[in-house]
């Protein structure tokens, strides 16, 4: 096994073209063996193989440094990177990361788990290291999908007239997270390259400019020719209208290609592009024909690629359906999505209305996607923009400045909302309630039950104003008693029999609460609960159920600064409230990977640390 001899990327080094290749071959055997058990991003991972080795064949990390935009795909680069030996511990708790970061390894030379962000950091770096008088080359990896990202076309452009050697390796797969849509993916030029094409160019040059007097005058003149017919055959190019060498397409599963145009961008000493054309999921017949399937998957089956499911309906399923129920009857509501057909459970909407011209794919483009519904929405339509939380914050800007101001009236369906688990600190879906309650006029909902869901989707479509959230966590609900099944688009009230102690909560972790609850209750302390539904702006009725309390606890799965219990309790304060007010929720932290209930428990918010507060243990 030639991967178990690679404990840094110099060993890559030694190796001819058939033991790599013979490498790549164990690498997509190990990415699916442990993917399968870990869950995680594969069909990503197995389209960058050979890339990845002939990155670290060509260039010497650390003192090279690659950015891996996204970063999802970044899998072989972990095994390369004297990081193979805990590869079984991906994506688990105390694991390593399924994503870059600094803290984990020398070899990641930035963290990315959103995507765009690759051009401008590598270019920070680069300029970094020449302001220090550092050696060695910068390489940002990105995929197409992420030059749907506007931020990756301010760093092309800054990146490009700076005129330093920065080198953008373009892994054109012609996916992101569902199909690439827009001007782009039609665009990216099949202009063919061929190490026979830069000798000869470098032989030619080089031989002209030895003839005395006339040389360089040819030079020029040929060098203005070659461009007049290439703007002829090709009508110009996007990347060298930019300021970059262009050097592509190349077959990015040949690794001899792949060295030879590395080696060239290398020697190039100015901005360079590289476009490489992969297939995603290559090597894995089940992740090649269904590869936005494979995307990330839970574990799964490697010889029938079955993966473990969950027979309960998820929110997103749920959202999905409801959506689409309610498009039927209303021919102005209209689905918006970032590259998420799929995640967002969109796929019932775009098979009934797709061809209508009802929905959207935006590709990863949230700040857009945020400020075309406005405009939607300024017109008289219905537009639900569905996103994670963790992407929502790319489009606050856009939800204050374009949306609030004015109050459009459009919904933000903020899926993966709350602790989502393995994925860690790039993609909890913490904050959405902390930043958007900062902004006048929007409305914030957080149901705790599928119907609660369905719920809150009509009330914010059609008894609301202005910008409404509807967030919901990952998977399906929380198990809960008969009792506390009732649903309700604003608050529920539990009174218990003393009025000394009142728990507030809403969202999932509303079940943990119910626990709690029953567990003080066998321990002989009776307390009363209050599910909040609307969770902003706050209700005055229910700063009048929480004054006739002593003592008030306030649970929140989200950031504690800004958080809904911050301003509860302030109310209360400024309402003349003289008992005790408790907040438990996340403290001034990045929550790590880890399942969601280990997170739960490490973060107090499980049933039994929550009855602990209570009783003061």
């Amino acid at each position: 096994m030639i991967l178990e001899t690679i404990a840094s990327p110099k060993d890559i080094k030694k190796l001819n073209y058939k033991q790599l290749g013979q490498l790549c071959s164990e690498i997509r055997a190990c990415l699916i063996t442990t993917v399968s058990k870990t869950g995680g991003h594969l069909a990503s991972n197995l389209g960058t193989v050979e890339l990845t080795v002939a990155l670290h064949k060509v260039f010497s990390s650390p003192t090279d440094q690659i950015v891996w935009d996204v970063g999802h795909q970044s899998y072989t680069h972990k095994l390369l990177t004297g990081r193979r030996q805990q590869f079984d511990t991906l994506r688990q708790e105390g694991g390593l990361s399924g994503f870059p970061k600094q803290s984990e390894s020398v070899h990641d030379a930035f963290i990315a788990g959103h995507s765009g962000n690759s051009i401008s950091a590598g270019l920070g770096l680069l300029t970094g290291k020449d302001l220090k008088g550092e050696k060695g080359s910068v390489v940002a990896v990105i995929g197409d999908g992420s030059f749907t990202n506007g931020m990756a076309y301010e760093g092309l452009n800054n990146a490009g007239r700076s005129n330093q050697r920065m080198i953008i390796v373009l892994n054109d797969n012609e996916m992101s997270i569902s199909q690439n849509v827009g001007a782009l993916a039609k665009y990216l030029a099949k202009i063919r390259s061929t190490t026979s094409y830069f000798k000869l160019k470098d032989f030619t040059q080089d031989t002209l400019l030895k003839i005395p007097v006339v040389g360089e005058g040819v030079v020029d003149m040929v060098s203005s020719s070659k461009k007049a017919v290439k703007q002829m055959l090709y009508h110009s190019n996007l990347f060298e209208d930019f300021g970059y060498v262009y050097l592509g397409p190349v077959d990015g599963h040949n690794l001899e290609s792949l060295c030879e145009v590395f080696t060239r961008a290398k020697e190039l000493q100015r901005p360079v592009v590289v476009h490489v054309e992969t297939k995603k999921g290559k090597g894995y017949k089940h992740a090649e024909r269904n590869p936005s399937k494979y995307h990330g998957v839970s574990t799964f089956d490697i010889a029938t690629g079955t993966m473990k499911s969950s027979k309960e309906k998820s929110f997103s399923q749920v959202f999905g359906d409801k959506l689409t129920q309610l498009a039927r009857q209303d021919s102005k509501i209209c689905a918006v999505t970032a590259a998420m057909q799929h995640g967002t459970g969109l796929s019932p909407f775009y098979q009934e209305f797709g061809h209508k011209g009802r929905y959207f794919d935006v590709g990863i483009a949230e700040s857009h996607g945020i400020t075309f519904s406005a405009g939607l929405a300024a017109k008289g339509l219905l537009p639900v923009f569905a996103v994670y939380s963790t992407f929502l914050q790319r489009g606050y800007d856009q939800v204050l400045h374009d949306c609030s101001i004015e109050s459009k009236h459009l919904v933000l369906a903020v899926d993966r909302a709350g602790i989502v688990g393995d994925d860690g600190e790039t993609h909890q879906g913490l904050f959405d309630v902390a930043f958007l309650s900062t902004i006048p006029g929007i409305s914030i909902y957080s149901p705790a039950t599928l119907a609660e869901l369905e719920l809150c989707l009509e009330q914010a479509l059609y008894q609301e104003k202005g910008v409404v959230a509807v967030r919901y966590p990952r998977g399906g609900e929380p198990s809960l008693p008969e009792r506390w099944k009732e649903p309700s688009a604003f608050y529920s009230y539990y009174p218990g029999e003393a009025k000394d102690t009142l728990l507030i909560t809403y969202g999932r972790i509303f079940g943990e609460v119910c626990k709690a609850v029953s567990l003080l209750k066998e321990s002989g302390k009776e307390v009363s609960l209050l599910k909040l539904t609307k969770v902003h702006p706050i209700d005055e009725k229910l700063l009048k159920i929480a004054m006739e309390y002593s003592g008030v606890y306030f649970v929140e799965e989200g950031i504690k600064n800004g958080s809904v219990a911050q301003q509860f309790g302030s109310l209360l304060l400024e309402n003349g409230f003289q008992g005790s007010y408790t907040i438990r929720a996340v403290d001034n932290c990045f929550v790590p990977q880890a399942t969601v209930q280990r997170a739960f428990a490490h973060l107090g918010f499980d049933a039994g640390s929550i009855k602990k507060m209570v009783v003061g243990e």
